[in-house]
């Protein structure tokens, strides 16, 4: 009877299971975005300039002579370009469908694995892929979203034990990975390993009393001198014995649950985190990038591109409501309830926010391993007041709550299946498709400079038209090329910072293309239209050439 019911059990959260996953991977398909990004188009074109003439660091899509380009996504763009040769454009859609489920089930997966609490897992993703909704896209970072869900896991078993190399070895590939697939994210993999790092640092120096210590030395230094006094060497013993009693009763009230908010825990396989993390160090040789993985981060940091660019702008927690409720959830549990906190957790917390607000693009990784924290403290949360019947009593609300979610979350993901039914994969609002068509049949491509905006300059080189800038903003900032910044002057002149007429000038510009609701293009049209003959219009896009 009872193999009968540990057999029914099994079958039950089996179908359980299947049902989660169904749900987990339906909404991440419908979120998924149809419509194709900016950065997609260079990453094709890129790859299969890789595939034709290797990495030489050069660019050769802009009309600029000799810029060096750095490939920081070379293997990703190699691999979509391949996608795209099989499937065109379609091929590009299944593969961020793809990578979009396979990002929700590592989630939940990583999640159910580390805190063992199979419907808290399940809410927990559904909610990080409602926030990273904004992010997932034919780009390399979904890409490395995944692997570092991994990395977190890695590291957690690691310290569990050691002697479970392959977990080690996974955290070494992992790095290896990344840094051909993004080399820009590459650095964090360190900087999730330091909240670890650091709080064994921190446990050690509280064993340590410098008084005590000093005292130590002491003693012991007496007992060489005197031992051959047998009363003194037992009196200097038996002081020695009181100070490693007293350590060790410390160490014991730091690690005790009661006293504490946060838990401190002197985990020695930390040591051997340390030597995994100087190991990944080495790994950014394994490119063809040369120092690269290790300059990148500094000189990107060091540059105006990540002022001027949308998704590395300071985070607005007024702007991001769904943000400030975890952060609200967070502290809640902290302040109103018996739940701890590990420290290792909230330096990664901690860490993880101030990158956040430093730059939105890190709102992703609060996302993604926040939700390990968040789902531990509301695991450890039930586990306080869910006793006896109110034990029962959060099962079914919990239960009743994932039933009415699941519900939700189905309608709501056909009606994001619904919106982008007919959905095109270039948008012709966002990307000059006839005009791109037009400049191929009418302009000699090859000897003409053109200036363009930075959203579509991407479309424009994977139509094979050499281009004034494209989103990737590093190839045109000096720290990159060491030259002019491009960069700059692109965003001075369309803001009207400068006037256009010296840009042109200066970069001997013979055409011009620009949305119809340009700044520029107003400009134009009201001041001086005789220096600049309008020779193509549609309803989102006007190309002149200037007049000499």
């Amino acid at each position: 009877m009872k193999k009968f019911l540990n057999i029914l059990k099994s079958k039950k959260n089996l179908i359980l299971e299947t049902i989660i996953l169904i749900i987990i991977a339906l909404f991440s398909f419908s979120l998924a975005p149809k419509t194709l990004q900016n950065d997609t188009y260079y990453t094709v074109s890129i790859g299969n300039l890789i595939l034709e003439n290797g990495i030489d660091g050069k660019d050769h899509f802009s009309w600029h002579e000799d810029l060096p380009y750095t490939y920081p996504h070379w293997l990703y763009d190699v691999i979509m370009s391949l996608i795209y040769n099989l499937g065109s454009w379609d091929g590009i859609y299944i593969s961020v469908c793809a990578m979009s489920i396979i990002l929700g089930i590592t989630i939940y997966k990583v999640n159910k694995k580390l805190n063992k609490n199979q419907l808290i897992s399940f809410l927990l993703t559904l909610g990080s892929m409602y926030l990273l909704k904004g992010y997932i896209a034919a780009r390399a970072q979904l890409t490395t979203f995944i692997i570092y869900l991994f990395v977190i896991y890695f590291i957690e078993k690691f310290l569990e034990n050691p002697k479970k190399i392959y977990y080690g070895i996974g955290i070494i590939l992992a790095s290896v990975l990344i840094a051909n697939l993004h080399v820009a994210v590459w650095p964090f993999i360190f900087v999730i390993s330091f909240p670890y790092i650091a709080e064994y640092i921190i446990c050690v120096i509280s064993d340590i009393s410098i008084y005590q210590k000093i005292g130590i030395l002491y003693r012991k230094f007496l007992l060489k001198i005197h031992k051959k006094d047998k009363q003194i060497v037992e009196k200097l013993t038996k002081s020695l014995e009181e100070i490693y009693i007293s350590n060790e009763k410390r160490r014991k009230v730091r690690e005790a649950e009661e006293p504490y908010k946060i838990r401190m825990k002197k985990n020695k396989n930390v040591k051997w985190l340390i030597l995994v993390m100087l190991i990944c160090a080495l790994t950014g040789f394994l490119t063809p990038l040369g120092t690269t993985p290790y300059t990148y981060l500094f000189k990107t940091m060091a540059g105006n591109t990540v002022s001027n660019i949308n998704e590395h702008l300071p985070l607005t927690l007024v702007e991001n409501i769904p943000i400030m409720c975890t952060i609200i959830i967070v502290l809640s549990l902290l302040i109103f309830t018996k739940v701890k906190i590990r420290l290792t957790d909230l330096f990664m917390l901690g860490g993880l926010t101030y990158l956040m607000f430093s730059s939105r693009r890190q709102s992703t990784m609060f996302v993604l391993l926040g939700s390990l924290i968040l789902n531990r403290m509301i695991t450890e949360a039930l586990t306080i007041y869910g006793v006896d019947k109110l034990k029962k009593l959060s099962k079914q609300i919990i239960g009743a709550f994932s039933v009415i979610a699941s519900c939700l979350i189905i309608v709501l993901s056909i009606k994001y299946i619904e919106e982008k039914k007919n959905d095109v994969y270039v948008s012709t609002k966002t990307y000059p498709v006839e005009a791109a068509d037009w400049i191929l049949e009418n302009l000699d491509v090859e000897n003409i400079r053109l200036f363009n905006e930075y959203n579509y300059g991407s479309y424009l080189l994977y139509k094979g038209i050499p281009v004034f800038i494209d989103s990737r903003a590093d190839l045109y900032s000096p720290e990159f090329n060491g030259e002019e910044d491009i960069f700059m002057d692109f965003i001075n002149t369309s803001n009207i910072g400068v006037y256009y007429g010296s840009t042109f000038k200066k970069y001997d510009i013979t055409h011009v293309i620009l949305y119809k609701n340009a700044k520029i293009r107003m400009l134009i049209d009201e001041t001086e239209p005789e220096n600049y003959h309008k020779i193509y219009s549609d309803d989102n896009f006007v190309i002149y050439e200037v007049v000499k």
